[in-house]
């Protein structure tokens, strides 16, 4: 039976988001059915979640093969503990996100919980899947459901990111697809766990034709992290999206990080002979670089979401720097900063949509206005998601930050993780500063307070829950760690992976 969870996150939204495009589900007046069920529906993905993560721990990697199809054949989804975690993260972003959007931001589209179904139902299969042609089936569902997320609610500023982002996506859909061709014409699989196997038994000529693929995938997966020079994209686009939206997007960097990590450990890995490591001396410098840019950019941002779409790709900056180190204790690093780094973002997208509603016309951009009705309260948010994502103790973006650190001690690099971290983290605490005390102390006389009504529960339920991991990641910071450390041994352990798929004579 527990081998069957391996599909289960995928099943519960493509079902669930499919009976809500049906009566009784179906109609604009059939908001509150269609929230019910969307709430059902991302607790039992919690609850699956849960489950699997737990079932990995106690006896190890799933394999699933769909319609019984043998490895390297077939549809084939692999969970292991790191995949196991990433779904998890998504299932709790997702519940934050639609527990949010009751306060309103649904009521604006009757399609927007089949819509986050489907988007999470991406996101979990490019998390579990094994195959790269079906990472890219997959990062189509999401890309598609993301088209029509985007500019829910309507308006020219929605629209015209939406532009951008399509055609973006669409060029980097055309470039994973000849990535592929090219892999699978020289290697004859699209297996992962196959063909790190093949790749390191390849000739010097079809090496060179595997390495333009390989540099092919980075291109596609640095399009969907948001990597230096790939990243302008993201600001207008996740400041131009609903909150509720842009607060889910928080993950869809990952995804390509994720896929960074996963396809540049496995394929292009220490065993792939003279293709080991052959995105290292690109990713090094852009990590970096990928730092510096999103700094700069949240010091010039000139509204909070602008800030919060800068800070994602800072956060990115740091993951690959994690990556770059090619060590397990980097990685079980950067597992644990993903976390924090997803959800404390995802919330100050929805606390910056919050303050934009008690500010008029100036919304969340820095420029003196009235004063906030609740102040004190969003106040406290802000401050503490400020703390949370700049770094500073007790919150997890310090002891993320830490971790980091910590594993690049006795590199060759340390000297630039150390320096770059770092000074990125002061400059974050100066825009953040900034940011708060323009909306916050900048206003017009007293009693020009603004007249909207106070913040919803349910917006203040999904920002809790979200918001609320940061000091629960550094209060479980010893366990959340250890079981990193764990999912990090377990993606570099490539024979494995091998045992688990069933591989073990070679390539077939």
């Amino acid at each position: 039976m527990t081998v069957h969870l391996a599909i289960l996150p995928i099943l519960i939204p493509l079902v669930g988001g499919l009976l809500m495009l049906l009566p009784p589900f179906a109609g604009p007046e059939r908001y509150q059915a269609r929230r019910v069920a969307s709430l059902c529906l991302m607790l039992a993905q919690i609850v699956c979640s849960i489950f699997l993560m737990a079932t990995v721990v106690q006896n190890g990697a799933i394999m699933y093969a769909v319609g019984d199809w043998k490895p390297p054949f077939g549809i084939i989804l692999y969970v292991d503990q790191l995949s196991a975690m990433l779904v998890t993260l998504t299932a709790v972003l997702g519940l934050g996100v639609t527990l949010y959007s009751f306060a309103g931001t649904d009521r604006e589209g009757k399609y927007f919980h089949p819509l986050i179904q489907f988007q999470l139902l991406g996101i979990y299969g490019a998390f579990v899947t094994n195959d790269l042609f079906n990472l890219f089936v997959f990062f189509e569902v999401l890309l598609i459901a993301s088209y029509t997320l985007l500019i829910h609610g309507g308006g020219k500023q929605k629209t015209a990111a939406n532009v951008h982002y399509v055609i973006l996506n669409l060029i980097g859909s055309s470039l994973f697809l000849f990535a592929l061709g090219t892999l699978y014409g020289i290697t004859g699989t699209l297996n992962i766990a196959d063909m790190s196997l093949r790749i390191g038994q390849l000739s010097a000529s079809n090496q060179l034709i595997v390495q333009a693929g390989g540099s092919l995938l980075l291109v596609v997966f640095g399009l969907k992290a948001a990597m230096l020079p790939l990243h302008f994209w993201l600001p207008k686009t996740y400041a131009a999206a609903s909150a509720p939206v842009a607060a889910l997007f928080a993950i869809m960097t990952k995804v390509g990080v994720y896929c960074i990590f996963r396809v540049y450990t496995v394929i292009f890995g220490e065993q792939a002979g003279e293709l080991a490591n052959m995105v290292q001396p690109w990713i090094w410098p852009l990590s970096i670089l990928t730092i510096v840019v999103g700094t700069v950019g949240a010091l010039a941002s000139p509204n909070l979401r602008t800030l919060a779409a800068n800070l994602v790709i800072v956060s990115v900056g740091t993951l690959l720097i994690a990556f770059s180190l090619r060590t397990p204790e980097a990685t079980a690093a950067g597992l644990y900063y993903l976390i924090h780094s997803t959800l404390v973002t995802a919330a100050l997208f929805l606390i910056a949509d919050m303050l934009g509603q008690q500010r008029g016309k100036a919304l969340d951009y820095f420029v003196i206005a009235r004063k906030i009705k609740q102040q004190s309260l969003l106040g406290i948010l802000f401050v503490v998601a400020a703390m949370a994502v700049a770094g500073l103790p007790p919150f997890s973006g310090f002891l993320g930050k830490l971790v980091v650190l910590q594993s690049a001690v006795g590199s060759d690099q340390i000297v630039w993780v150390w320096s770059v971290i770092l000074l990125s983290s002061l400059m974050t605490i100066i825009a953040l500063s900034r940011a708060g005390t323009t909306l916050f102390w900048r206003s017009t006389p007293s009693h020009d307070v603004a007249e909207s009504d106070g913040v919803s529960k349910w917006q203040l339920c999904g920002t809790f829950l979200l918001l609320g991991a940061s000091p629960l990641l550094a209060l479980f910071g010893a366990s959340i760690i250890e079981y990193t450390n764990s999912a990090a041994a377990q993606l570099h352990d490539i024979e494995s992976l091998i045992r688990v798929m069933n591989l073990e004579g070679g390539a077939q």
